[in-house]
């Protein structure tokens, strides 16, 4: 199966090092948030972009304990987490099965997310086991705080991937602000099958494909501080799209 996810800004940013070499990336400082106007659904354009959302995220804790640190393999559904989708005139269709998530796209540039609700975290490594169609993109969630913002590290199928500082403009309303879009010598044209690492910490994000460190980009400008944790993909022009979560672990530093 081929598995995959978002990465859909194409930004002028910072410049990342090749695989395993690690390099600190030093953003931008945000710009002030527009006033959400007018939103479009178009995809995200080389400066920070609006989209509408099709329900905005309401959280709620999840239903039954979970330890601080865990692996879902998705075997008993999707009780711990909350969906929600960005962009897309249809819904994706989300399926745990044979102890993995499944996501179909039938529309083009739409994004899905998958928030645990479970807990908040300061500081965190999340890791996934990542496959997916020849286009699109597939990513992690750090620091999701609904009135604050989120981190978000996207790998995509055309070779590049991308650090996104997430943030609801209004209700409906989402800003993407891109930290840094490069390319990798990693990862490789059409193909999503990857394990991919997040770590969050408070001025820094680690970033990791299969296993090997290669950036690491300062937020010390951005001030999220903690937050939930989550997956995230998207699909581009070619459809249908389809996206595979085998498992994904969190370990709290």
């Amino acid at each position: 199966m081929a598995k995959k996810h978002p990465l859909i800004i194409a930004i002028a940013g910072m410049i990342l090092a090749t695989a395993c070499n690690l390099v600190t990336v030093t953003p931008t400082p945000q710009k002030a948030l527009p006033s959400p106007t007018a939103p479009t659904q178009t995809p995200p354009a080389p400066a920070a972009a609006t989209q509408t959302l099709t329900a905005a995220p309401t959280l709620s804790a999840a239903p039954t304990p979970y330890p601080r640190n865990f692996t879902e393999e998705f075997n008993s559904g999707l009780s711990a987490w909350e969906s929600f989708q960005t962009g897309g005139s249809n819904s994706p269709t989300v399926n745990p099965e044979s102890d993995l998530l499944a996501i179909q796209f039938n529309s083009p540039h739409t994004w899905y997310y998958a928030i645990h609700t479970a807990h908040e975290y300061s500081s965190v490594t999340i890791n996934a086991k990542v496959d997916g169609s020849a286009s699109g993109s597939i990513g992690l969630v750090c620091f999701y705080n609904e009135a604050n913002g989120w981190y978000e590290f996207n790998i995509a199928s055309d070779k590049t991937f991308s650090v996104l500082l997430g943030q609801w403009l209004a209700k409906g309303v989402a800003q993407y602000t891109p930290l840094i879009t490069d390319t990798t010598g990693t990862l490789e044209p059409g193909i999503l099958n990857y394990e991919i690492g997040l770590t969050c910490l408070e001025n820094s994000l680690l970033l990791s494909i299969n296993g090997n460190p290669f950036g690491k980009v300062d937020v010390s400008k951005y001030g999220l501080e903690a937050g939930k944790v989550g997956i995230t993909a998207s699909s581009f022009d070619e459809l249908p799209t389809t996206v595979f979560f085998d498992w994904v672990k969190v370990s709290e530093k």
